[in-house]
């Protein structure tokens, strides 16, 4: 990575403190999400990632509302994904991806999930961990969200995405260069 990239990837002092000080009061008020993990711990780690706290403060500014729901005791990872109720206010008309952006003749959406996402230091969910989420609450009760889609559907020209409509969660299909408001996309990051 070069300089020019990595320095635009750090937070100052105030942004910090702003970020840890938000993260901290979301993961005390949903504790349900974490159990048995400690906040000290996790913030000790991000501490030590500066790179993966601008993740996060750029998931936070996007309209995420990033929270802890995991640790990976293999890799000794603590996992995040978005937990707003809805899809990222902040992330949404955008088409899958830049194959899928380039399709479009017209009305172009300003951005695609995918180079967002990676520009962002973020994975899209897979379905199966768009699956774990909604097990920790209601999550795109009147939005959805992309998630990662096999290479097979997205040769085809499709793409998937999901939400919760009647307590249970739907996956569906569409053209990946698609784009509505009401769909954006989750993502995850692990520190």
């Amino acid at each position: 990575m070069n300089n020019i990239k990595s320095s635009k990837r750090k937070l100052s002092a105030e942004q910090r403190e702003e970020l840890l000080k938000a993260l901290k009061a979301r993961f005390e008020k949903n504790m349900k999400r974490h159990k048995g993990l400690e906040w000290a711990k996790v913030k000790a780690k991000l501490e030590a990632n500066t790179e993966k706290l601008w993740s996060l403060n750029e998931m936070e500014r996007t309209g995420g509302e990033p929270d802890v729901v995991g640790f990976d005791k293999k890799t000794g990872e603590y996992i995040f994904y978005d937990c707003s109720a809805d899809s990222p206010k902040g992330r949404r008309s955008f088409c899958y991806d830049g194959e899928a952006l380039k399709s479009r003749k017209e009305h172009k959406p300003k951005n695609n999930a995918i180079d967002m996402a990676a520009g962002m230091g973020i994975e899209l969910l897979t379905e199966q961990e768009y699956r774990e989420l909604q097990k920790l609450g209601e999550f795109d009760t009147k939005t959805s969200s992309w998630v990662q889609t096999l290479a097979a559907i997205r040769k085809l020209g499709g793409a998937i995405f999901c939400d919760r409509r009647y307590d249970t969660v739907f996956v569906y299909h569409n053209g990946a260069e698609s784009y509505y408001a009401g769909r954006g996309f989750r993502g995850s990051v692990r520190v």
